[in-house]
């Protein structure tokens, strides 16, 4: 039996954000064939099935598997497995491809023909051949801006102080409320200020949903007086790209009934109408963004001497060190995202040979025109080198390292194409002492493709770190500018010292695939288009 090849080609679904722990990000369409298998029979070729497994907790589960094409060698399965996809996990699959013979549906006869194993986050990675439409606009938003003309008035001293609200009509009947402008005081002919909404709030992706809109005069003891309603569909108001204006009658129904000569309340004018395109960070990484992992560690002397069992940094013969699992949990998802899989890493607050001068951005394999390691190993290997040739020193100073990979991005900003985002992991055992230039610092740094990880090992009070993680509140310079986006993420390891490594990179991890978005679509850079990457990643068992 020669080795079967399955091709994969992943598509990205959009997934409305939960507000639970740990929400779906996005869903990824996987579609499956294969090619050249051997026959197992002399008398007839084999009926093929996929079935696609998934890791949890070192035991694999079936989640879903193909139909059954019966006499083929190079089958391309209709069915489509629709996967939860997280970026702060690695989400191990494995295809295993049977033989299952005719008039049996079942895995227990069927004879096993191989295997596939990657992980989600390779098959996301593959730049793949997109067959699919996206099953669901609801990332996209659209502005609108509306007006009206000679609408009721409502009040005896004065004109009607209108405002506009807009509800979705759910597939239950229910009403919810998508939108409410604000109240244009002392006029019948009001123009609104325009405003964005995703499609997903307005219409649940679904253009031809019913929409309700009602126009009312503001009263301050909150009765306020109703003037009239409209419905319609986003597909009628997408009419307004084409030129056509679009305006709707504002009726009262109490009035329709009892005014003889009654024809509105009103005229409601959609001025504009845009689709925004929003993009994820799934269609940046299949778009052929490369996620660019910088690892910083601390080497100063508050870690202790390397060389007793106390150190933060002892070798252990058999238990990896905090330092080491930190960036081995944090390492092994973002390797996946990058295609040449080299990493620089740094050391900082050591004296360094050969002149053994204190150095806080230092390559940790001593090239300084190289600094990169192959894969996570390498630079687990080049960590282990370092140890007995440094001597630990400080103080603790993060800014250089920041603005050394501050400057990578910067170059990859000028570009204005979505092709690398840059995430700097720093560990480090302690608090900084260089906290103002470490503001100035990362505020320079949120204006760039660039995200910061801060792992704090060891048991230090890391209280005041958790004013660089802009959670409680903006982080600013000396000088009072703001960051323009929150670009860091703090984490005390001790958090997580019994939990597993996933539990770790989970955490540190979550936020970046929005930092990357946010990134990309505040600069309106498009992700690069599919087609300019189309080709189709084989896997052999």
């Amino acid at each position: 039996l020669s080795d079967p090849i399955i091709f994969l080609s992943p598509s990205p679904f959009k997934a409305t954000l939960g507000f639970i722990s740990s929400p779906c990000l996005t869903k990824v369409e996987l579609r499956v064939a294969c090619r050249g298998i051997s026959d197992r029979d002399a008398l007839s070729k084999p009926d093929p099935c996929v079935v696609l497994k998934m890791q949890s907790h070192g035991q694999w589960f079936e989640v879903d598997r193909t139909e059954v094409i019966r006499s083929s060698s190079s089958p391309v399965f209709s069915k489509i497995f629709l996967v939860d996809y997280y970026f702060e996990e690695v989400q191990r699959l494995r295809f295993e491809l049977h033989d299952i013979s005719s008039g049996n549906n079942g895995l227990r006869d069927a004879d096993f023909l191989g295997s596939m194993e990657c992980t989600l986050g390779q098959v996301s990675d593959l730049q793949p051949v997109v067959t699919a439409e996206e099953l669901s606009g609801n990332d996209d938003y659209v502005e609108l801006s509306f007006s009206a003309r000679k609408l009721d008035d409502k009040d005896f001293f004065s004109k009607s102080d209108p405002f506009l609200e807009i509800f979705r009509i759910n597939d239950d009947g229910t009403e919810s409320l998508v939108h409410r402008t604000e109240t244009v005081m002392n006029n019948l002919s009001p123009v609104w200020k325009s405003f964005k909404v995703s499609l997903n709030t307005l219409c649940s992706g679904d253009h031809d949903r019913e929409l309700k809109c009602t126009v009312w005069d503001w009263d301050s003891n909150g009765k306020h007086d109703f003037i009239g309603e409209f419905q319609t569909t986003f597909k009628e108001m997408r009419t307004e790209q084409e030129g056509k204006q679009i305006q709707w009658e504002c009726i009262n129904p109490k009035y329709q009934l009892k005014k003889k000569n009654y024809r509105n309340s009103g005229v409601v004018i959609l001025n504009h109408c845009k689709i925004i395109k929003m993009y994820s960070f799934l269609d940046y990484i299949m778009g052929g963004c490369q996620i660019q992992f910088t690892v910083a560690i601390d080497f100063t002397a508050s870690n202790g001497d390397p060389r007793n069992s106390c150190s933060l940094h002892y070798i252990h013969p058999y238990q990896p060190n905090e330092y080491l699992k930190a960036l081995v949990a944090v390492g092994e998802i973002c390797q996946d995202y990058d295609s040449d899989k080299m990493f620089p890493a740094f050391g900082f607050g050591a004296l360094i040979p050969p002149d053994f001068k204190v150095s806080h951005d230092f390559a940790v394999n001593f090239d300084e025109d190289n600094p990169e390691c192959a894969g996570i190993q390498g630079v687990v290997e080049a960590y282990q080198n370092c140890l007995p040739k440094i001597q630990l020193y400080g103080p603790t100073n993060i800014a250089p390292i920041i603005q050394k990979v501050a400057s990578s991005a910067s170059e990859e900003m000028h570009t204005k194409e979505a092709m690398e985002y840059f995430i700097l992991l720093i560990l480090t055992d302690g608090v900084i002492t260089d906290m103002a230039d470490t503001r100035e610092a990362i505020v320079h740094a949120s204006h760039l493709p660039m995200s910061v990880i801060i792992v704090g090992v060891g048991n230090a009070d890391f209280t005041d770190m958790q004013i660089l993680d802009g959670d409680d509140g903006i982080l600013r310079s000396p000088k009072g500018e703001p960051v323009l986006r929150d670009i860091v993420q703090f984490v005390p390891f001790k958090d997580f010292k019994h939990a597993s490594p996933a539990a770790l990179a989970k955490s540190v991890l979550a936020e970046v695939p929005n930092q990357v978005v946010d990134y990309y679509n505040a600069k309106g850079i498009k992700p690069k288009c599919l087609s300019d990457y189309e080709s189709t990643r084989t896997f052999s068992p």
